[in-house]
């Protein structure tokens, strides 16, 4: 992989509704809504202009609606084990989609959840940007942001596991230090 190597590449929301959450994304943040037409559920994909944006399916039994990040991996089941051998869980073990990829769900050890994922059309020798919209472009996801219970723990996990480095932090007072982090091409996100 190379630039998208464990950035974020692909977001998926699964809601109780999908009607509901289709007409609510078209018409406040102004993405197209269509049905791929090669999965076996309903699903749903979003794009900005020519440029797919993130997927939108029900959620599962149990789990509450919310939004998923991916990161790009070369390997889904070898990250799997280093997730589970970095105090983190595996949600949904590593699976198939027919022509799009091989995916798992996994938490960190606070219990916050992102995505795993390896594009099967390995374009320019396996790297995800295919999937991977380029920094700060109009109608894709422009920023991330983790809520973790211990800062410091949550950033050791990611950092063990995806080379993440601290760039700058902003003293926020009783709120404490909101930390940039991010990969050797820039910064990808945010934490506590």
């Amino acid at each position: 992989m190379s630039k998208s190597r464990f950035e974020f590449v692909w977001y998926e929301l699964a809601v109780g509704d999908m009607a509901a959450a289709e007409a609510f994304y078209t018409a406040v943040v102004g993405w197209d809504a269509a049905d791929p037409g090669h999965v076996a559920h309903p699903y749903t994909i979003f794009s900005y202009g020519d440029a797919p944006v993130a997927g939108l399916m029900t959620a599962p039994e149990g789990v509450p609606p919310g939004w998923t990040g991916y990161i790009g991996v070369a390997d889904i089941d070898d990250f799997a084990e280093r997730v589970r051998a970095s105090g983190g869980s595996i949600c949904r073990p590593p699976f198939d989609v027919p022509n799009v990829g091989r995916i798992a769900i996994a938490a960190d050890p606070h219990g916050a959840v992102f995505g795993l994922f390896s594009p099967t059309a390995m374009p320019e020798q396996g790297d995800a940007d295919a999937c991977a919209p380029e920094d700060g472009a109009v109608g894709h996801v422009g920023w991330r942001e983790l809520h973790a219970g211990n800062g410091e723990e949550a950033f050791a996990f990611y950092s063990s596991l995806f080379g993440w480095k601290k760039r700058d932090a902003m003293d926020m007072g009783a709120d404490g230090v909101y930390q940039l982090f991010g990969n050797d091409d820039g910064s990808i996100g945010m934490g506590p």
